[in-house]
């Protein structure tokens, strides 16, 4: 697992299959810290423009 700063935040990066992952949950936590991470990724997922992201995203994908 490697890290980046992201304005002075880690964020860690996977990789798998050589393609690379960042952590969601860094960058949220990081906004308004580690308690509230959860709330945040809830929160995104379940805007509208995200869903319709991820929907164009998937068809993409295969």
């Amino acid at each position: 697992m490697a890290k980046i700063i992201v304005q002075k935040t880690e964020i860690t990066v996977l990789n798998v299959n050589e393609q690379d992952y960042i952590s969601l949950t860094d960058m949220a936590g990081a906004k308004d810290g580690d308690s509230r991470a959860a709330d945040v990724i809830k929160n995104w997922i379940r805007n509208r423009y995200t869903i319709e992201f991820l929907g164009t995203w998937g068809k993409s994908q295969f």
